[in-house]
């Protein structure tokens, strides 16, 4: 419970007698639940509208925005609701906010503000995410605040769209926006307009979505002054101070079931966009003691040369994502979750980047290496409890362009390998077409992709033999193949090809790495006549963007290939017509491969999650048949399948 509650902290809170609880949150049980489910309502309902309504791609497609409600000055601002959206928004967003407003000065807003800031310092993710925050007034004072940030699809800098790894400082990566009014008593701030939108390049995206943030920060205003007014200002409060409570509840039990030490992991980053002398790796040192843990990161790289660091706020986000995942997903996400938890974090690392030079845009790239730290560390502990690696990297993909008329295009997140699967458990196999742990977005749909740019997507597709073998496998890899239609500048952004990051758990295998490929356009066409095919020899004419890959196929070969490094070129251009490969990485599997039900190795082969020679090898089942002609035909030879496996 929190410091000023009644409350034994040793109790919980659904054994504390009635009066206890009504003396801690100014309001009943049922009370406390009706009004935590109308404001959860609230940002849904929010959520939904700015949805709908949202111009950027960016938002519309891959829903990278956040809403919150949050409390008062003297409850430090404390996060009690979150929408079901961008995670690594959630995690920062009460810091983000407190940051904000208490430099803005709490005395100087008034009804009908919307304060905004972008800087990463302050408030954590990169500047291309401009928070928005409107106090809730009642009688004069703030008894709330509602908060949404998004992702604006363009904030200046030296590259259009923001995403890349090559920008080395603050100066480059774009505009910086310290707190200030955007809206002031609901009438636009011209000044701050006027800022923001003479140094972005796609000002028509915006400024409807500027327009329909103020009408949802309005809405979530006045759904919470209904619940004030419905239930009382102290039920209000003290449900807030009951959301965070039970969080911190439920991670301080999840965190006690953990056995008491101390538990080292680390994961690593293939390069920065400088060159590829620098790799850079996450260290993290676990101390448990009964309900409490204590994360340091001491030990891990100086921050890097560009642009692909994380702030400290990132890094605790980070954290929180790891744990919850790994010891109980059903933990809700609120500023209570952290409680329990501290974080040693020396400045200036990779992941706690200080300014000028330690410039944040790839944020989750780099707090991502963190939550495979973390589970690197705690894996072998959590034996079967254990969760499996995810692909690792977004791979993220951004161009721009022409069209043949001279007006300009820009795709962003959509043509790279943004989604990829996830590791298995001890429930069952792995997703094989999500996204990082630590985002929750959607995926673009195809026809989207191909209205807003000059694309064809030629292939979005699971490739076989990717996902980690084990007792439950791991997600397959994707594979996208993307053919342009115009003259294009891309910039790529895949991190983590060096090593598998789909690592296993409680005995399972690693998924495969990935790579990505540049295809020419084919002599006499505009591209390739056919889809590019998948065999090991149609590398061969391609230009290697990042993998591990034979000097002469350039076909995947982690064992003893050479590593391609994604900045070797700082911007890719290709003539129309090429075609832009991403195979992500796979998802780790769980348990022992020779222990997987064989049946459910004949449905991989039949789907093609899995090789016939695949199967042999990696689960020792032996598959007769054809998949892909006659796969209802397919069987197991199961004298062969025992006999292997007694072999192995």
């Amino acid at each position: 419970m929190s410091a000023s509650n009644p409350i034994d902290h040793a109790v919980r809170i659904r054994e504390v007698s009635d009066e206890q609880f009504h003396a801690a949150y100014g309001c009943d049980r049922f009370t406390a639940s009706v009004i935590v489910n109308r404001l959860k309502y609230a940002v849904g309902h929010m959520s939904t509208a700015f949805l709908r309504e949202a111009f950027s791609p960016i938002i519309r497609d891959w829903y990278d925005f956040a809403c919150t409600i949050s409390g008062p000055p003297e409850q430090d601002y404390r996060m009690a609701v979150v929408s079901n959206s961008l995670t690594p928004f959630l995690g920062t967003m009460p810091d983000a906010g407190r940051n904000a407003v208490e430099e803005f000065g709490p005395e100087n807003l008034s009804p009908g503000d919307v304060l905004i800031c972008n800087d990463p310092y302050r408030g954590g993710t990169h500047v291309n995410d401009v928070l928005f925050t409107r106090p809730v007034f009642v009688d004069g004072k703030i008894v709330s605040f509602v908060n949404m940030r998004a992702h604006q699809l363009d904030m200046g800098g030296t590259v259009p769209g923001g995403f890349s790894a090559t920008k080395m400082n603050v100066f480059e990566n774009g505009l910086v926006i310290p707190p200030m009014l955007l809206w002031s008593r609901d009438e636009p701030v011209r000044s701050t307009f006027s800022l923001i939108f003479d140094n972005t390049r796609w000002g028509a995206m915006l400024l409807p979505d500027f327009k329909s943030m103020h009408q949802q920060l309005r809405l979530g205003e006045r759904l919470i002054l209904e619940n004030i007014e419905r239930y009382g200002l102290a039920a209000y409060l003290g449900t807030l101070t009951y959301a965070c409570d039970t969080s911190a509840e439920q991670m301080r039990e999840a965190i006690a079931g953990i056995p008491d030490g101390d538990y080292t992991g680390q994961a690593s980053v293939d390069a920065d966009g400088l060159d590829d002398t620098v790799d850079y790796t996450v260290h993290v040192t676990l101390r448990k003691r009964g309900s409490l843990i204590e994360a340091d990161l001491s030990g891990t790289s100086a921050q890097a040369r560009t642009c692909i660091n994380c702030g400290v706020l990132d890094a605790k986000t980070a954290l929180g994502v790891a744990l919850t995942m790994l010891l109980d997903p059903e933990i809700p996400f609120t500023s209570g979750t952290w409680r329990t938890i501290d974080l040693v974090a020396p400045p200036g690392t990779f992941l706690t980047a200080m300014p000028p030079e330690g410039a944040p845009m790839m944020f989750w790239e780099s707090s991502g290496a963190l939550i495979a730290a973390i589970f690197d560390a705690l894996n072998p502990v959590l034996g079967a409890e254990g969760v499996g690696g995810d692909y690792g990297s977004t791979n993220t993909h951004n161009a721009n362009g022409l069209r043949p008329d001279g007006t300009p295009w820009t795709s962003a997140t959509q043509c790279g390998g943004e989604h990829g699967p996830w590791g298995a458990t001890k429930e069952a196999d792995g997703d094989s077409y999500t996204v990082l742990f630590n985002l929750n977005n959607l995926d673009p749909a195809t026809e989207t992709i191909e209205h807003d740019s000059p694309v064809v997507m030629l292939r979005k597709e699971h490739a076989i033999d990717t996902g980690g073998a084990g007792e439950h496998r791991g997600g397959a890899a994707n594979l996208k193949d993307t053919l342009w239609l115009t003259d294009a500048d891309h910039y790529l952004s895949p991190f983590r090809t060096k090593e598998p990051s789909g690592v296993g758990a409680n005995g399972g295998q690693a998924g495969p790495t990935g790579a990505i490929w540049i295809f020419p356009p084919q002599n006499g066409t505009g591209g390739p006549a056919d889809l590019i095919g998948t065999a090991a020899e149609v590398y061969a004419d391609s230009t290697p963007v990042a993998g591990v890959l034979d000097p002469r196929t350039k076909a995947l070969d982690p064992d003893n290939g050479s590593y391609h490094y994604f900045a070797s070129e700082k911007t890719w251009k290709t003539k129309a017509g090429s075609v832009l490969r991403c195979l992500t990485n796979g998802g780790g599997g769980w348990g022992r491969p020779f222990e997987r039900d064989p049946d459910k190795v004949l449905c991989d082969v039949r789907d093609e999650y899995v090789s016939i020679a695949g199967a042999a090898r990696d689960y020792a089942v032996v598959v007769l048949g054809d998949p892909h002609n006659d796969p209802e035909g397919l069987r197991i030879d199961e004298q062969a399948t025992a006999v292997l496996r007694a072999s192995r």
